[in-house]
């Protein structure tokens, strides 16, 4: 069920009001009958797999910590055991569904080289919506178990809902269970300035999304088409799928977020204004927050971190960023942008000490030197969304080639349409970056008259000017 679908829009009004008239434990278990509801709507299949990820879990938390305290071999051996056959459930499932036909397209690619003839063993396998933010949730919940960080629930139907909630499960944010878990063992109460605020991420969810995002859609699917677009087409296509990926997943965050707090629940911030970053790791501090922080809590401190001296912190940053590329697709063009992100990260932590000793930088007004590395960092990002959007690699190599060969005549009428849809977010980001706060902080404080006027014009965009629903781009992940 999409956000942006009238399904949906039938839906969440009829589960608001079955929410707040049940008493505490109804509502948990009303949420978690829509939330197979909203996502067995794709297809009831799907529920199979989340239901068995959530027995496995269950048990396994329940297992680690029934051993914890024990010192003996034999308990220390039992909660490595429940813990690793947790991790290996959740990554077979994943794996199976994600890479099954990409490693065995792999293989016998390497066997062909080699003048080895394969039957294919390729199968038609349907990846299940939000397999990967699901998997990395419940595996988080055993882990911190395991680490001693959280106790585990012996609510099942409590547990259940922490992993299907409805709102975040089909593209995150990816929520902690120490985080989401006791909002859901504890009551909510209504709270009215929690519930507008609510109204109001749904909205402005619903403008990235339908206004921004799908309306650069069409001009990113034909440039990204062309077989040999120009140099300036290359450019408007790279910065209108900048735009449209971030509004596309931020917008889907700010809805879920908005449909948990008109329940009473408080999602983690997924996205803080990513394209006004610094640096490289500004950046992924910016972007898919839930993301980054589980990459580097569970893959990249548990490989050393920066623990054990600089080769082989640029080791685990490098792998971790390649494997952060390999969770978003099943091909090498995820690989290679993973590698590149890798890179990016590295060049910045190596070139930071060398820019820092000269002398003439330092001498550049703060203020200017600020908005540089932020023009600067934003088309390093760019060129890195070329390889995220591209479907090869020979594709990546043509839209570079053409945007640093300026090949072919410029049109600069594509530049109007770019910022019809992403002038007014650029807009925005920069000055909510400018004052450094979050536009819910202030919410209360804006007059009426202005609120009304803002969410008039909102609505007027999105009744004449938004584009037909559209899937989430992070739906195939």
């Amino acid at each position: 069920m999409l956000f942006n679908s009238f399904a949906f829009a039938l839906f969440l009004p009829i589960v608001l009001i079955l929410y707040w008239l049940l008493p505490f434990r109804w509502q948990n278990r009303m949420l978690l009958i829509a939330s197979y509801v909203f996502y067995g709507y794709w297809d009831w299949r799907f529920l199979f797999l989340i239901a068995l990820s959530t027995v496995v879990d269950y048990v396994a938390g329940l297992q680690v910590y029934k051993h914890e305290g024990h010192t003996n071999d034999k308990s220390v051996k039992l909660r490595k055991i429940w813990l690793v056959g947790s991790i290996c459930s959740n990554l077979v499932i994943l794996g199976f569904f994600k890479y099954f036909n990409f490693f065995i397209d792999t293989f016998a690619g390497l066997l062909g080289t080699l003048n080895v003839e394969t039957n294919s063993l390729y199968l038609e396998i349907i990846l299940p919506v939000g397999i990967s933010f699901y998997t990395f949730q419940t595996m988080s919940y055993t882990i911190d178990i395991y680490r001693k960080k959280m106790l585990p629930t012996r609510r099942f139907i409590d547990f259940a809902l922490y992993v299907a909630f409805f709102p975040q499960l089909v593209a995150g944010p990816i929520e902690r269970a120490c985080n989401l878990l006791p909002l859901i063992l504890n009551k909510r109460t209504f709270n009215r300035t929690q519930f507008f605020e609510g109204v109001h991420l749904i909205f402005w969810g619903l403008f990235k999304k339908v206004y921004v995002a799908d309306n650069l859609a069409p001009i990113v699917n034909r440039i990204f088409g062309m077989s040999d677009p120009t140099g300036m087409e290359a450019v408007i296509g790279t910065y209108a799928f900048a735009f449209q990926i971030y509004c596309d997943f931020s917008g889907y965050s700010d809805i879920a977020r908005g449909v948990a707090k008109c329940m009473g629940f408080e999602l983690m911030l997924n996205f803080n204004h990513p394209y006004v970053a610094i640096s490289a790791s500004d950046f992924w501090r910016r972007w898919h927050i839930s993301l980054s922080t589980w990459l580097r809590d569970y893959l990249y401190v548990p490989l050393g971190g920066n623990r054990k001296g600089n080769f082989r912190t640029y080791v685990n940053l490098f792998l971790t960023m390649l494997l952060g590329g390999m969770w978003h697709g099943a091909s090498w063009i995820f690989i290679l942008w993973g590698a590149y992100q890798g890179a990016f990260l590295l060049s910045h932590r190596l070139m930071k000490p060398l820019l820092n000793g000269i002398s003439i930088i330092r001498m550049i007004p703060y203020s200017l030197r600020h908005l540089i590395k932020m023009v600067f960092v934003f088309q390093l990002v760019c060129i890195g969304w070329i390889i995220f959007r591209a479907q090869s690699v020979d594709q990546v190599v043509d839209m570079l080639t053409a945007i640093f060969t300026w090949r072919g005549s410029a049109d600069y009428s594509l530049i109007l349409p770019l910022l019809q849809f992403a002038g007014p977010l650029m807009l925005f980001d920069l000055i909510q970056a400018a004052f450094g706060n979050d536009e819910l902080q202030k919410i209360e404080v804006i007059p009426i008259w202005i609120k009304s006027c803002v969410y008039a014009i909102i609505f007027y965009l999105l009744a004449f000017y938004g584009a037909s629903a559209q899937s989430f781009i992070y739906f195939q992940f």
